[in-house]
């Protein structure tokens, strides 16, 4: 029975990319930010062979690897959450989503304030603990909601679960959904309820993201329409608007999505099991926390020893990331980096296969691995990894 663990180290990025500078992202290095905090302790993953993909010598190399190996640069136009998980089952977005870096329209706030009947704060790009700070004393007097954006594309709504209920937060978010469209089609709409006190308001874990549906076929599509299970763990369900899933373990966090992973290494499926581990980015590299980045590293690898021990012979475990946040840098935005990709499975013979040109190689692979047709931009790998026999 063939299964593939598809690993999402949300941000863990490798070097800048060529068009770097098109972002304001030259120089940045998420995972070099990390090493060089002098706690990074990533003893399976140096095993595998990260050390040996390309730039990332200093992590230590190794001359008997157990996995395969690359660097993967983004082809398309974007360095977010949506762009790049969309990128990696088989979609180039070839135009990057909309941002705001002035806030959103008139027109837009409203007709949202209209149709959701609360008014609105903010309207400013803002990190999402210092909006609360700094605007959650005020919507507990008035009852508007906070709405905020970043430099990626979203349509942030934070409220307190005392003063909007958590339904009609989601439900502020559907209307939200309905009004980014077209010019305007945000990737995510995404919901942050808080709780506590002022001076001392902290994000609870129901976060939803609503995002746009995929633009295009996906892995996922093909594999469900091919009878496979598509399990999803974390925030995949958002990301990919519930599109292609069979099963989802809506998770919150590293430890939880970690946990799941296992759940779903202990079902009976064949298919992809495909997880995000969200902490990285949301809670370290977006509050510039190298050391609690490289700490969540060192958790991630010490969990992944005890999974890859219980890989069974048709098991085949990816694990990339999606863009990078280099928690080193000036910005706390995500950055434009190369990404690593490393494979493992008792049936895959350690090949370094230098730097891959798409993330969509990884969807191709996946595919090919199932004898599930595909038509996306990157080959497949699969050959070029598989043991014979």
């Amino acid at each position: 029975m063939k299964r593939v663990f598809l690993i999402v180290l949300d941000s863990v990025g490798c070097g800048a990319l060529p068009d770097a500078n098109l972002f304001g992202d030259e120089g940045t290095n998420t995972l070099r930010s990390c090493y060089n905090t002098g706690i990074l302790n990533i003893p399976n993953l140096q095993k595998m062979g990260i050390g040996n993909i390309e730039c990332l010598s200093f992590l230590g190399e190794t001359d008997k690897p157990t996995a395969s190996v690359a660097r993967l640069r983004e082809m398309s136009m974007g360095k977010d959450t949506t762009t790049g998980h969309w990128e990696m089952a088989g979609i180039v977005s070839k135009k990057p989503m909309p941002t705001f870096p002035n806030g959103f329209s008139e027109e837009i706030l409203n007709e949202f304030s209209e149709k959701t009947g609360r008014g609105v704060l903010c309207n400013l790009p803002y990190s999402g603990t210092d909006v609360i700070r700094d605007y959650g004393e005020e919507h507990m007097k008035t009852g508007k909601l906070i709405v905020y954006t970043s430099a990626d594309s979203v349509f942030q709504i934070a409220a307190h679960t005392d003063v909007v209920p958590l339904e009609e937060l989601y439900q502020d978010c559907r209307i939200a959904r309905e009004i980014l469209t077209g010019d305007n089609a945000v990737g995510r709409v995404i919901a942050r309820p808080f709780t506590g006190e002022p001076g001392n308001f902290t994000r609870t874990a129901d976060r939803k993201d609503f995002s746009l549906e995929p633009t295009s076929v996906t892995m996922l599509d093909n594999l469900k329409s091919a009878g496979k299970d598509v399990i999803a763990i974390g925030k995949i369900t958002d990301i990919f608007a519930a599109k292609g899933i069979t099963k989802s373990l809506l998770s919150h966090g590293n430890p939880d999505c970690m946990r799941d992973t296992i759940v779903a290494q202990n079902m009976d499926f064949e298919g992809l099991a495909f997880t995000n581990l969200v902490d990285f980015d949301m809670v370290y590299g977006h509050r510039n926390n190298a050391v609690g980045y490289a700490t969540a590293l060192d958790e991630f690898d010490s969990w992944l020893g005890g999974f890859i021990s219980e890989m069974k012979p048709d098991d085949i475990l990816m694990i990339t990331a999606d863009h990078g946040c280099d928690p080193g840098d000036v910005s706390t935005d995500h950055s434009r980096e190369y990404v690593p990709l490393i494979v493992y499975g008792e049936k895959v013979t350690p090949v370094n296969m230098g730097t891959l040109q798409s993330f969509t190689g990884i969807a191709s692979t996946v595919c090919d691995y199932f004898d599930v047709d595909s038509d996306f931009y990157g080959k497949s790998f699969l050959g070029e990894i598989l043991k014979e026999g």
